[in-house]
């Protein structure tokens, strides 16, 4: 079985097709997906498709580019969520995706509003025992900063769309993480991520999407979905000279414990 650890099906995307994809998805051997929140509107959409199908789970939180969506009473209603959902075994089962994002934000007011509401987020993952969905983007040193000044090895959880140095990963693995791949491993110049996966030891790999974007080669350019997996799964299967199913099971094996999925929790 595969598990897909980040996608957003609850994106607008796939408002057409949704239903008959996800049904799509169960028989073609994607056995479980974490849908991930944005801001505030797709967590509360990731939540209500994590309470339609089985095999879906959620993650509650706001990227760094959404933070304006932020306030102190939108951020309350946020940590209800959370403490609800894991006070009830709900079916949220991380915080994210939170962090920094340098590519789209030049303003260095705004980036400090994105490390306050990370800083945030991440005290709320700590609060609630989840793991955090960290994403990162040309922000290496900051996020790198923060997270080890939080004692992020306290918290745990994934590097999300890995897309940084061998160097930063040792540094991230160190700390317990996981890193996040996906079709950017199938692309002719993801030379330096080819590299962190051969680097980076099996059992700190997990799968993902982040669809509808980043579709692997051949698909490149298209709307991405999880049924694109297995062309991520063999392409790490070359690159760590393993079959094709045995990535398959470690990661999905990976993805629960990440996830921290208990078989008394969890099916």
């Amino acid at each position: 079985m595969i598990f897909d650890t980040h996608a957003h099906y609850d994106d607008r995307k796939f408002d057409a097709d949704r239903e008959e994809l996800i049904k799509q998805l169960q028989v073609s051997g994607i056995g479980r997906v974490v849908d991930i929140g944005a801001d505030i509107d797709s967590t509360r959409r990731a939540v209500a498709l994590a309470k339609q199908y089985d095999f879906i789970y959620a993650a509650a939180g706001v990227h760094p580019s959404d933070v304006d969506c932020l306030d102190e009473r939108s951020f309350q209603w946020l940590t209800c969520l959370v403490e609800e959902s894991v006070e009830e075994q709900g079916k949220i089962v991380a915080v994210g995706e939170i962090g920094l994002d340098y590519y789209w934000e030049k303003d260095p007011e705004q980036r400090e509003k994105q490390k306050h509401w990370f800083e945030k987020q991440m005290e709320l993952a700590r609060k609630t025992g989840l793991p955090v969905v960290i994403h990162s983007r040309e922000a290496a040193k900051d996020t790198w900063d923060m997270m080890n000044g939080l004692k992020c090895e306290d918290i745990g959880g994934v590097i999300h769309c890995y897309s940084y140095s061998v160097e930063m990963a040792r540094n991230y693995l160190n700390k317990g993480f996981y890193l996040g791949i996906g079709g950017v491993i199938t692309y002719k110049n993801a030379r330096v991520l080819k590299d962190v996966v051969q680097y980076a030891p099996m059992d700190r790999i997990v799968l993902e999407t982040d669809c509808p974007y980043l579709a692997p080669e051949p698909h490149r350019g298209k709307r991405n979905s999880s049924l694109n997996l297995p062309y991520v799964i063999e392409t790490i299967s070359q690159l760590k000279g393993i079959p094709a199913d045995e990535v398959e099971a470690v990661t999905w094996e990976n993805g629960k414990n990440m996830y921290r999925m208990s078989k008394l929790m969890f099916s």
